[in-house]
């Protein structure tokens, strides 16, 4: 049948929700992710201290496995609130990676190719696309952070010999929330990044510094002028100060050395409006006319 003998109407049958659509880039956000080998590849080397972890639960309460290792009791780990903060210490640093690696990836390549007017287009606002983004970033890093924390922490209870699990559950509410608030700072910051920086490598790098620099300069800060309000620029030190006040872990001894709970929520929470109003600047659907 020839083209012009065709009738076309316009599509009749039904919608999709309006807000169902952000999780359509969300999955394709997660699948450009993930496609790279470099981020499979990132993402296993960041459960070898899972699996050190693992076999420390073992240990812990394997008695025969301690004899035929000759291990001693008091050489073993005891599986506690301060053994969890190590685990969520452990996976911050591959999380921060991960994030530095995905970010760019998910938004980068939009602005390079200038595509986001075609995006934008689309029945999908400025919130919708930074929402989905964000999504795909919060769920890669939730693999390499509460994910693995809590199946450890579902180890640990099957493995004692003792009933365990439900007298320590605030362990894990406290595991959870704490990387929660970390992924989703991450997630913020790199966004914001790369979409300034349009090279891969140079947001990547950006990312960070952006983490590591306010960090030695708060140190400095601190040290001259004799003040612990410089740590509020060191922020792997002030969620680590959050996930020991979550878990119900004592914090330094050193009072100069401790943070207000209020100072360190209210730092990021000026940090993630900061973050929102470089991607509001930046996320534009933008048509350029060169005359």
């Amino acid at each position: 049948m020839s083209v012009y003998k065709r009738n076309y109407r316009a599509y009749t049958g039904k919608l999709t929700p309006a807000w169902t659509r952000i999780f359509v880039l969300a999955r394709y956000g997660y699948a450009e992710a993930w496609s790279s080998r470099i981020t499979v590849g990132m993402f296993t080397l960041s459960m070898v201290p899972c699996l050190v972890f693992l076999f420390a639960i073992y240990f812990a309460n394997n008695p025969v496995a301690r004899l035929l290792l000759g291990l001693r009791p008091q050489n073993v780990l005891a599986i506690n609130a301060a053994f969890f903060i190590n685990v969520l210490a452990a996976q911050s640093v591959p999380a921060l990676i991960l994030a530095s690696w995905i970010a760019p990836r998910l938004i980068t390549f939009d602005l390079a190719d200038d595509a986001l007017p075609i995006l934008l287009s689309h029945p999908i606002s400025r919130f919708g696309y930074v929402f989905g983004k964000w999504l795909a970033l919060f769920a890669s890093l939730s693999l390499v952070t509460w994910i693995p924390a809590l199946l450890l922490f579902a180890y640990q209870g099957y493995s004692s010999p003792q009933p365990w699990a439900l007298s320590h559950l605030p362990i894990a509410g406290g595991m959870v929330a704490g990387a929660v608030i970390w992924i989703a700072f991450l997630s913020l910051l790199g966004l914001a990044l790369s979409s300034w920086v349009k090279w891969r490598v140079v947001a990547t790098g950006a990312i960070i510094a952006a983490i590591l620099v306010p960090a030695g300069v708060g140190g400095i800060v601190s040290a001259v002028l004799r003040t612990r309000w410089g740590l509020l620029l060191n922020f792997p030190y002030m969620i680590s100060l959050l996930w020991q006040r979550l878990l119900g872990v004592p914090g330094p001894f050193n009072s100069k050395a401790s943070l207000p709970t209020a100072a360190i929520t209210a730092m990021f929470t000026l940090a993630c409006l900061l973050c929102v109003a470089m991607l509001y600047a930046r996320i534009r659907a933008r048509e350029v006319v060169r005359g």
